[in-house]
């Protein structure tokens, strides 16, 4: 079945992925006179770099998602579908979704990213990452299940394994988690139970790497270090995960292998192109590179077929400084406003200069009253680059209400150092204490540290 689009524009653009590239490359047409067909699995635009504030209590996934058909309830050019795309007929330029057919003139991919585990896909269930509400659930699922269970256990190894927490990655995603999780554990939660006391949980930071945040300037990393370890963070760098089964988390340094105990391991090390980078490749003949990410032109389109773009974080865009821009929503921003751009310059016979990243700076959370800004020539660390950091999410949160509403949430956690959102929900109602390893070798505590997962 063919989906009917409207006849009166001259030009059909299809939009494949809700997400920041996809979102403001529709809201950058909403006066072209173009149809817009925007398409996504879900019925929600999501603000991922919150996902971890999901994760550990503070948010709740309304307070950082938006539908889709109200973001464009007023733009009468864009037509919302709910679906999944299964493939891409380049040459009759249609797009297959289900049993219905989307034509398009312009056709942009905007599908983002999943996990990488680096070949061992088995990890995921001991492991789970951080890019949906359901991740985010599932992951505040575990981490407050384990505290209850280690309320009840009798058992001191299954308690310390309880307490335990591993935290894959030291990236952006991989550091918040760390200082957010370390804030909970040694402060919200310290008054709640009778039979443990949480400060004496362990919180793991692995990264893989000789620094975390590498995508800082280096100063700033080590201060990142430091804050962590005085919010009782453990950080290890050039640190390598060999293997994540039954609860034990094997890591390498050098040649120290190290096991420990673990009930809750969080996954925050590698990311992949999503599916449609494979659809792409195999209709389009494009080229994708090892992490399944689209190699695109300087104007974002693919080779050989100028009226597809990829942007996001699927885009392995390689065409500015010889290395590809980071998979950040300021790059999917950009990317999508510039490909709405181009659209209107052709259709009036024009083009555009190869697309430009400005680059507006790498941040990242800590703790409260703790945060690492980085600018380029100006650099921020403490109190001042926290409040940059909650001005610039408030600013990029996509509905105003939803900007009121994480500022409120924002105020009085400040204030009551309480998190509203610790709900266990999902597919079990708690973790049972089951028997781990009393043997397991303990790690040395670290200087810094890494972990290559």
């Amino acid at each position: 079945m063919e989906v009917s689009l409207e006849k009166n524009a001259p030009h059909q653009v299809v939009i494949v992925g809700g997400g920041f590239g996809g979102l403001y490359t529709a809201k950058a047409l909403k006066s072209a006179n173009v149809n817009v067909t925007l398409i996504d699995k879900r019925n929600f635009h999501l603000f991922q770099p919150l996902l971890y504030q999901v994760a550990t209590g503070t948010l709740s996934p309304a307070d950082i998602s938006a539908p889709l058909r109200s973001l464009f309830s007023k733009s009468k050019n864009t037509k919302v579908l709910l679906g999944e795309v299964n493939d891409i007929d380049p040459k009759a330029q249609q797009v297959i979704l289900g049993d219905e057919i989307v034509p398009y003139d312009t056709l942009i991919v905007a599908t983002g990213a999943n996990h990488s585990y680096f070949g061992k896909d088995n990890w995921k269930e001991f492991a789970p990452g951080l890019k949906t509400v359901e991740d985010a659930i599932e992951m505040r699922r575990q981490i407050f299940s384990a505290f209850e269970a280690a309320e009840k256990a009798t058992d001191p190894e299954i308690r310390r394994a309880l307490l335990t927490f591993v935290i894959v990655g030291g990236g952006p995603t991989g550091v918040e988690l760390a200082g957010a999780i370390a804030e909970l554990t040694y402060q919200t939660l310290k008054e709640d139970f009778r039979s443990i006391n949480t400060s004496e949980a362990r919180i793991l930071l692995l990264q893989g790497g000789n620094r975390i945040l590498p995508h800082i300037a280096p100063e700033l990393s080590k201060v990142a270090v430091v804050s962590l370890q005085k919010l009782g963070v453990a950080v290890y760098t050039n640190t390598r995960v060999t293997n994540i089964e039954n609860n034990i988390v094997t890591f390498k340094q050098g040649d120290e292998l190290t096991e420990i105990a673990s009930k809750t391991i969080l996954w925050a090390a590698g990311v992949q192109g999503s599916p449609m980078g494979k659809a792409l490749a195999a209709s389009t003949g494009v080229e994708c590179d090892r992490s399944g990410r689209v190699i695109v032109e300087p104007d974002l389109s693919i080779k050989g077929y100028k009226n597809i773009f990829v942007v996001g974080d699927l885009a392995n865009f390689s065409h500015q400084n010889d290395k590809p821009l980071p998979g950040v929503a300021p790059v999917a921003k950009q990317q999508g406003e510039y490909v709405a751009k181009l659209i209107k310059r052709r259709l009036q016979g024009d083009t555009l200069p190869q697309f430009r990243y400005s680059d507006v700076g790498t941040l990242a959370m800590i703790g409260q009253n703790l945060a690492v800004v980085d600018l380029g020539l100006i650099k921020l660390k403490g109190f001042i680059a926290w409040l940059f950091w909650l001005v610039i999410h408030i600013y990029f949160l996509i509905e105003f209400d939803t900007k009121i509403v994480v500022a409120i949430q924002w105020a009085w956690n400040y204030i009551t150092r309480n998190r509203r959102s610790r709900l266990i929900t999902g597919r079990e109602a708690f973790v049972e204490a089951k028997t781990v390893n009393n043997s397991v070798q303990q790690p040395s505590t670290p200087t810094t540290a890494e972990c290559k997962s």
